[in-house]
């Protein structure tokens, strides 16, 4: 019996290029399915985690109390209590949080292995020397999505929940959050920090294919700065000290970003000049 021919990636049409994206994305979902049931599995634990900003005695807040203290300031980063309770005002209120929980867990422990399926998907149209020079791309991409994530957990969540947890626009209003909405931010803070930290990634790429250049980043660096400070403010508690909790690690990320746009113009440059030899 005849073996198969397996095709050139080169000669495969547009549905055949549809059907191969349809088994990675269909292996990408069972990862996370997978996952996800082992979060689901895993109540006590997952839900332990995200309960724990809520806690006056969360890390985040010893630090900021003792940063506060060490330098001088008043005790209004010392939270002795967070004000609020939290209820499910809905009949599958409880077990509709947590599906949806289960499934961001999934999608976040499951993130490089997405990744690798991306690049299964578009490493055939790659050069041989472009494969080399990208081998640690799910490593560097997994580690800033994993660190902003930590940072959106750890940072951005405590933050927003003390302040919005706290805040009061009269005494006869007592704050009962729903536990949709407190997953909701928790969500929210954890993943966008993930995608936003992913900056350095997504300027590489865009300046792989010619539509970035270090000189474009740096002449829209003003611009950029206001943009996160607007961003920050946005994700952030109203106060100038959490904005700035925020604002630097992503300006240090436009800046790295930056290096890294150059280091790529420089190597293509250095690649034409040897072309130009030959």
């Amino acid at each position: 019996m005849a073996k198969k021919k397996v095709k050139n990636p080169d000669e495969m049409s547009f549905l055949d290029h549809l059907e191969d994206l349809r088994w990675h994305l269909i292996r990408s979902t069972l990862a996370i399915v997978i996952v996800g049931i082992i979060a689901f599995i895993s109540k006590d634990i997952i839900f332990g985690i995200l309960f724990a900003p809520k806690d006056p005695n969360f890390i985040t807040y010893r630090i900021l109390c003792d940063i506060a203290s060490a330098m001088g300031m008043d005790e209004s980063f010392c939270f002795k209590e967070i004000p609020f309770r939290i209820q499910s005002r809905q009949m599958a209120g409880q077990f509709s949080a947590h599906i949806w929980t289960s499934i961001t867990a999934g999608f976040i422990v499951a993130f490089p292995y997405i990744l690798y399926e991306f690049w299964r998907f578009i490493s055939p149209a790659l050069h041989p020397n472009e494969k080399s020079a990208s081998k640690g791309f799910i490593f560097i991409a997994s580690f800033l999505f994993f660190l902003g994530v930590l940072f959106g957990y750890y940072i951005i969540s405590p933050l927003s929940i003390n302040f919005l947890g706290s805040y009061q626009v009269s005494e006869e209003v007592f704050n009962d959050i729903d536990l949709s909405s407190y997953f909701g931010l928790i969500r929210a803070s954890s993943l966008a920090c993930g995608v936003i930290f992913e900056l350095p990634i997504i300027m590489y790429l865009l300046t792989k294919i010619g539509l970035v250049t270090p000189e474009v980043l740096k002449k829209y660096r003003k611009f950029a700065i206001v943009g996160i400070l607007i961003l920050s403010a946005i994700i952030t508690p109203p106060d100038v000290a959490s904005q700035i909790i925020v604002a630097i690690p992503v300006m240090i990320l436009y800046e790295v970003s930056i290096y890294i746009s150059a280091i790529v113009i420089k190597n293509q440059v250095k690649k034409e000049k040897s072309l130009v030899k030959k």
